[in-house]
């Protein structure tokens, strides 16, 4: 196989913090490592590492934050090179492409050093001071500890309803037994991390992941602030792809409720078989009914298509995963030199 080769750009020349507890933490064991997917952030980057810096600093022991590009297009990656440059705590993982919002949360937590790992969104409405409360938790022994939201902020009520619909949807069709305003801002212990990394699939429900593999879990309740800068990045498009991922992902109830229609289908085809025929034993005389016989048809050609979608929809995805690509291309990792290449993963370079 022809070896890849990338020229990675150098970050700026910006004058280093001049903290020996900083720059000496890069040889000793990392107790907290933060991750961080980013998707065109430009604007949320310089607060959100000002606030995570913090954050650290007031951990009081060895931290790292772990920023991951799924791809931007705008200056978020040459802001976070800048961010490394002037805090090493800083770690920076940059995608060949757009690999998508659980993917890149994926790559942040194979590359975590930390006891305890906290993912959170790069858009400021995962606080980075509810950290604190999380590490509390841990402490005390839970090892996943995961935000609640109690207020969906600046969302439509039409986004509420499909949210609490879904997580209804899941709860039922599925073992995934997580509230409707929990998502991806969480903490989670080495050992349970360690658990979630054996897990490879391709098609991703990163928090549907976490409540199948179990460990003591708990809840924190938080209202999200408005976002710091920007729009949502998840599309409705994108979500209804994650909402396809979580259910067929963890649950064979679309296949059960193809295979229940189609015997129902079935069933009423054959009563009205026999209806025929006893009244043609019967003599009754009938006239063909053009409109009805061109209605049963569709309804049948119908529920033939529904059922092979639904087969075809798990086939593609047994044919993706037989594949075995990587999940994801990191072209280059910066701060990660030395970090284990796990499986189902392509790291270009390590800076």
């Amino acid at each position: 196989m022809q070896e890849l080769t990338l020229i990675t750009q150098e970050p700026p020349a910006l004058a280093l913090v001049d903290d020996p507890r900083i720059e000496a933490q890069e040889d000793v064991a990392i107790v907290y490592s933060v991750v961080v997917p980013m998707l065109n952030e430009q604007g949320t980057v310089g607060a959100l590492g000002l606030r995570l810096a913090q954050v650290m600093d007031e951990l009081a022991e060895p931290s790292e934050v772990i920023l991951v590009d799924d791809g931007s297009t705008d200056g978020t990656y040459p802001l976070m090179l800048e961010l490394r440059a002037r805090d090493p705590r800083f770690k920076v993982i940059s995608f060949s492409r757009n690999f998508g919002h659980q993917v890149a949360i994926t790559a942040g937590l194979d590359a975590a050093a930390g006891k305890a790992i906290v993912i959170m969104d790069g858009d400021l409405q995962h606080p980075p001071e509810l950290v604190h409360e999380m590490v509390a938790r841990w402490n005390e022994g839970y090892e996943i500890v995961y935000g609640v939201q109690v207020a969906r902020t600046g969302q439509s009520f039409a986004k509420r309803s499909t949210a609490s619909l879904f997580y209804r949807l899941l709860r039922v069709s599925t073992q995934i037994q997580a509230p409707a305003g929990a998502g991806d801002f969480r903490l989670v212990d080495r050992s349970a991390l360690e658990a979630f990394k054996a897990l490879r699939e391709g098609n991703r429900f990163v928090r549907g992941m976490w409540d199948w593999i179990g460990f003591k879990q708990f809840g924190i309740p938080y209202t999200p602030p408005e976002r710091y800068e920007g729009k949502p990045k998840y599309s409705a498009r994108k979500l209804l792809r994650l909402a396809l991922d979580g259910i067929l992902s963890f649950s064979n109830l679309p296949l059960r409720a193809a295979l229940t229609v189609g015997t129902v289908v079935s069933l009423l085809s054959f009563a009205l078989g026999l209806s025929a025929l006893g009244s043609r034993l019967l003599g009754q005389h009938l006239v063909p009914g053009w409109t009805t016989l061109m209605l049963v048809t569709s309804f049948g050609i119908g529920i033939q298509l529904i059922v092979l979608g639904v087969l075809g929809e798990y086939i593609g995805r047994i044919y993706e995963e037989v594949k075995a690509r990587p999940i994801y291309i990191a072209r280059a990792r910066h701060g990660l030199v030395g970090r284990a290449v796990p499986a189902r993963a392509a790291i270009v370079d390590d800076v």
